[in-house]
């Protein structure tokens, strides 16, 4: 057997079972994009899922039930490999290969992989069945660090071993008035890391309706992960919108909506806000929401320096959730490697009323659109972490919180609502409020901004800016933009807020 390509020997006596490969065929990451092109340059085809009937009775218990079989694990170099089997959710397979020497060999599919109950109804598609997607253990083989399973979707747990929110490869008219497109994965090729600092590398060709791509992904595992993918798409057809390196999470509730939902937790998501460093180096933090309806909010640049959805709240008292510890959610970050030219980083918040809907996604968006025959290629890093991967040199925001407006004491106007946003670090601890720390807060049509001020948060280091906000009858979206600033210095990250009146019930007649 090629050292790259090993077995793992049985912790416990299990039935005898070696893997059947196929013939070696020439592998390379150039080979694997003109695959792609071939592919864009004739029509797509959709895999035909065999026997769906079957599939279906596949469900969330049943394929619970359906253990892959440690024995069975394959290990390339020193990473472990195991495979997903399909069912109701994940009903077509993916072709797994091993690459060493610049030579591919396909892991054919076998039942023998899994442990499957007598009375399972994958019983039914074992003659037809191959595997769903695959993950990569740790050294013993008792918890996964990445995986890859359904569409284009992958993840890792960060460093804090505890998936949440996915990536994915690319993202196809998310947000429109039209159905999305959910490119596959349709192969996957698996090689040692190498010399490098990756321990493994992937590489993977996609397929869709309007699209077909390569990838490869450097990735290393440490304190959380550190992915380089290359990205080569090739389109069929033109696209109404484009997501590059998109990421899909859940926010439903945290304290700056808390009114918004009947749960016994104080906060409940998988990220609190979309971070960005635009191609000048502004820093931009931009509370998640969920809203009463689809909202697409577009954030144009040049170049961008790095954008990705945080989960900065990451006190377990927050949250209370000792079963799926929304604390403990990575951070993704993503940094474009190389000029990615003129665009936008696009946010598509979907409302939800439950924790079980990835409701946001976030991307980058070329100003420039493909057509059909059309070409384009980004390579970047992505984090996985706490936060962001570098301190910012500014203060951060810790906390948004909206409230009544008006005086305590007297009427509350019916139409205005009070935003209280918190800061840190960046040297405010060193700062007064005699020191000419100035607010500053402007709104978009529809609001304009009264009573505002900032003052230090008493024995914490923090900063605390609070403003009214006065809605005009009939304003539906409100866009908000405020920051703290000395003199002619910003001091903290630029806070981009958005509100939508009627879920408050402050838009009022037209």
């Amino acid at each position: 057997m090629l050292a790259a390509f090993l077995w793992v020997p049985a912790a416990k006596a299990q039935p005898e079972f070696a893997p059947q490969l196929g013939d070696a065929e020439p592998f390379s990451f150039d080979l694997l994009k003109a695959r792609a092109e071939a592919l864009a340059a004739e029509p797509f085809v959709p895999y035909a899922v065999q026997k769906p009937e079957a599939l279906d009775a596949i469900d969330y218990d049943a394929h619970w039930r359906i253990r892959f079989r440690p024995e069975a694990t394959v290990t390339v170099g020193d990473v472990p490999l195991q495979f997903f089997h399909l069912g109701r959710y994940f009903r077509e397979p993916v072709v797994m290969h091993v690459v060493e020497g610049g030579e591919a060999r396909e892991i054919l599919y076998s039942a023998d992989f899994f442990d499957i109950p007598e009375d399972s109804p994958a019983q039914a598609i074992e003659d037809v069945a191959g595997f769903a997607g695959f993950r990569i253990m740790r050294e013993d083989l008792e918890t996964d660090w990445i995986s890859f399973l359904g569409a284009a979707y992958f993840r890792t747990d960060g460093p804090d071993t505890q998936y949440g929110l996915s990536a994915r490869a690319v993202a196809i008219d998310p947000g429109l008035a039209s159905p999305e497109e959910f490119p596959r994965f349709t192969e996957f090729f698996i090689e040692d890391g190498g010399e490098g600092d990756a321990d493994v590398t992937i590489y993977a060709l996609m397929d869709g309706p309007s699209v077909a791509g390569a990838y490869r992904i450097a990735a290393s595992n440490d304190d959380g992960q550190v992915l380089d993918i290359s990205s080569a798409l090739y389109f069929r057809n033109p696209v109404g919108r484009l997501g590059v390196a998109p990421l899909t999470s859940m926010y439903w509730y945290s304290e700056s909506n808390r009114v918004q939902a009947f749960d016994w937790r104080p906060e409940v998501h998988d990220s609190d806000g979309l971070a960005i460093t635009t191609g000048t180096g502004e820093q931009i933090w931009r509370p998640l929401n969920d809203p009463d309806r689809v909202v697409t909010s577009s954030f144009a640049d040049e170049n961008p320096r790095g954008f990705g959805l945080l989960q900065r709240d990451r006190s377990f008292e927050n949250y209370q959730d000792d079963g799926v510890f929304y604390d403990r959610r990575p951070s993704v970050w993503i940094e474009p490697m190389g000029d990615w030219g003129r665009g936008a980083v696009e946010l598509v918040e979907l409302p939800t009323d439950d924790e079980i809907h990835d409701n946001i996604v976030a991307y980058w968006q070329p100003a420039d659109l493909p057509g059909a025959g059309d070409a384009l290629a980004f390579d970047y890093r992505v984090h996985w972490g706490r936060g962001l991967p570098v301190t910012p040199v500014v203060a951060k925001t810790t906390a948004t919180r909206i409230g009544a407006g008006g005086v305590p004491g007297q009427p509350r106007p019916a139409d205005q609502v009070r935003y209280v946003i918190d800061f840190e670090g960046g040297g405010l601890e060193a700062l007064t409020a005699s020191d000419g720390v100035e607010p500053v807060v402007t709104a978009g049509e529809g609001a304009s901004v009264v009573r505002a001020y900032a003052l230090p948060i008493v024995g914490t280091g923090g900063w605390r800016m609070t403003f009214d906000l006065q809605i005009a009858p009939g304003t539906e979206t409100v866009d908000l933009r405020a920051f703290l600033r000395q003199g002619d210095e910003a001091l903290t990250e630029t806070w981009l807020g958005q509100l939508h009146p009627g879920q408050l019930g402050l838009a009022g007649p037209h």
